[in-house]
């Protein structure tokens, strides 16, 4: 049974602190974040990206939480007040919102990510964690941090460094690490121009997840070191870890499924082209992550809303989706939904098409409408007959985002509406 399920929960997970970095602003996702932080986006129906690490500690049995936002930080804070909750404080668990606040000065706000933790070391220390677990909250995987976190004690690393093999042409976009054959940190360089390959294999490159465990006494050195130290940007990849490598042991934690071996899962949907492809991935029959594990669920607010419809079924109208994810409180009323996802509450009239898109919640396609290769905002309502996506300069003209991938973004805003709800 235990090589069935190898999640690892033990006192090392027990005795880790994780701080969620969620206050990106997520500009490459455009006017996707134009009232929202990068990981308040809703994805998958009918998730935001953060469910997926403070998911990943749930399952992984980190049930100390801290939360550190920063930009247009209201619908993310609502989001984790609703949905995570659960916790039971009693028993020491706990998902804190640690918001931007000026602890150290005045004007002060989180210059970079070491900056972030070292404006909560106070409270970092008050919860007396043996490992600080340090996580991007704007990626999209699932990974039990229980065997990282015990390789970084068995290796015994000041810091370990989650990693995973990219494109080499691709690997520019992350911060690249070169190790030894006893996969300790030999270099790390935030998104060179010539990015250092795996040896042996040139066209893969070891890319950094923005992942870190830290013994709770390095993560303090450092971060307090970097805040002392002129000209530094107070960033992790920037300037605490290519520091560190120089003087202490900084080990990696490649990130493999832990059955088969083969590359795990994980997505930066930090543009448009990436957030609309990892979505609709979602929808194939075998999608490379599947969010029907129940051994591994994805956590969230959860909505009471009533069953999708599908209604009209005659040669004229039909209610109908093919290949397709369709989210509660929809109604497909005589329109056509194919290879798309749907969140919660999207209504679809009579005579609408709707192919290859991707719909936030709460939308209002009208009547013999087209919609193709797009990603459609919340609260947006489009009007009878409108065509998206099938002709570029047509959605160019109408004042409307179309990616280098050709996929076109409709919001509210470039609609021309106004929208009085939080997103």
């Amino acid at each position: 049974m235990a090589e069935e399920n190898p999640r690892f929960v033990s006192r090392l997970t027990r005795n880790t602190l994780a701080l969620i970095l969620a206050g990106g602003r997520g500009s490459r996702l455009r006017q996707l974040t134009q009232w929202r932080s990068k990981p308040a986006v809703p994805f998958g129906g009918k998730f935001r990206i953060v469910d997926f690490p403070l998911s990943n500690c749930i399952n992984s049995g980190i049930r100390r939480i801290g939360v550190l936002t920063q930009y247009k930080a209201h619908s993310l804070i609502l989001h984790i007040q609703k949905g995570w909750g659960f916790l039971r404080g009693e028993f020491g668990e706990f998902v804190e919102l640690w918001p931007a606040q000026q602890r150290v000065a005045e004007n002060a706000w989180y210059a970079g990510t070491a900056d972030a933790v070292f404006q909560n070391l106070d409270i970092i220390r008050s919860h007396d964690p043996e490992y600080v677990l340090v996580l991007a909250g704007d990626h999209i995987y699932q990974m039990d941090y229980g065997p990282m976190i015990a390789q970084h004690v068995e290796s015994g690393a000041d810091m370990t460094i989650g990693c995973i093999e990219v494109e080499r042409e691709r690997a520019s976009g992350f911060g690249v690490i070169s190790v030894d054959d006893q996969q300790r940190v030999q270099a790390f360089v935030e998104k060179p121009a010539d990015p250092t390959s795996v040896p042996g294999r040139d066209d893969i490159a070891l890319a950094s997840m923005g992942i870190y465990v830290f013994n709770r006494d390095f993560l303090f050195e450092q971060v307090v070191a970097d805040a002392d130290m002129p000209g530094s940007s107070h960033d992790f990849g920037k300037d605490v870890i290519p520091r560190a490598i120089q003087r202490y042991r900084v080990m990696t934690y490649p990130f493999r499924d832990p059955h088969s071996g083969a590359q795990a899962y994980w997505r930066d949907v930090g543009t448009i082209d990436a957030f609309w492809e990892a979505n609709l991935e979602l929808i194939g029959v075998t999608p490379p992550l599947s969010l029907y594990d129940d051994e591994w669920p994805i956590w969230t607010y959860q909505e009471q809303l009533p069953p999708a419809k599908f209604v009209f079924d005659n040669d004229i109208r039909r209610g109908m989706a093919v290949d397709s994810m369709v989210s509660g409180g929809c109604i497909i009323s005589g329109a056509l939904v194919r290879h798309s996802l749907l969140f919660s509450n999207v209504r679809v009239h009579s005579f609408a098409h709707v192919e290859d898109s991707v719909i936030l919640p709460n939308v209002d396609v009208g009547r013999g409408c087209v919609i193709r290769r797009a990603i459609v905002d919340h609260w947006c309502r489009l009007p009878e007959g409108m065509r998206i996506g099938c002709d570029r300069a047509e959605d160019v003209a109408a004042g409307l985002y179309v990616s280098e991938g050709g996929v076109t973004l409709v919001t509210p805003e470039l609609l021309g509406q106004t929208v009085n709800r939080v997103r």
